[in-house]
């Protein structure tokens, strides 16, 4: 399992409003390429993101979908993308102060993921979700006039 965590100078209802606008993953998920749907009811349990990855001209179409969702405090997706299996993706938002510390993990459920488990593959989805978590602080703070975008990050299994 890969884990990752990030003070976003915001709170937990501005990371929320992020979270609960399934069209604008693509501005902070690293990798997304294009949002291609999301439901109406996004983020509500059973609700699905269809979005396209990818690097350059590879790519290919994922569906993510809503397992779990505690409006301001957790959201756990299900991402598909065949032929490759399925991942876990838990978002925690956890108030701290006026801030928010956003917990991150991401393990393999399905597919060639789960044999590759292990310290190369933790540490390259560390170093995404890192980027990823960076991403939406720097937007959570534009957006809702918080302080410092330099805020600390912790990037580790434990």
């Amino acid at each position: 399992m890969a884990r990752n965590r990030r003070l976003v100078l915001s709170s937990p209802s501005e990371v929320w409003s992020l979270l609960a606008d399934g069209h604008r993953y693509g501005e902070w998920v690293t990798g997304t390429q294009q949002v291609l749907d999301a439901d109406l009811h996004w983020p509500d349990v059973g609700a699905r993101l269809r979005v396209r990855v990818g690097l350059g001209p590879l790519t290919l179409d994922d569906i993510c979908v809503v397992r779990i969702c505690e409006p301001q405090r957790r959201l756990e997706l299900e991402a598909k993308a065949d032929p490759f299996g399925a991942a876990r993706i838990a978002m925690n938002l956890i108030p701290w102060g006026e801030n928010t510390l956003f917990v991150l993990d991401w393990h393999a459920l399905r597919g060639p993921g789960t044999r590759m488990h292990g310290l190369p593959m933790d540490y390259a989805v560390r170093i995404r979700n890192g980027m990823m978590l960076t991403k939406l602080a720097r937007i959570a703070v534009r957006e809702h006039g918080g302080g410092d975008l330099r805020a600390p990050q912790h990037t580790g299994s434990g």
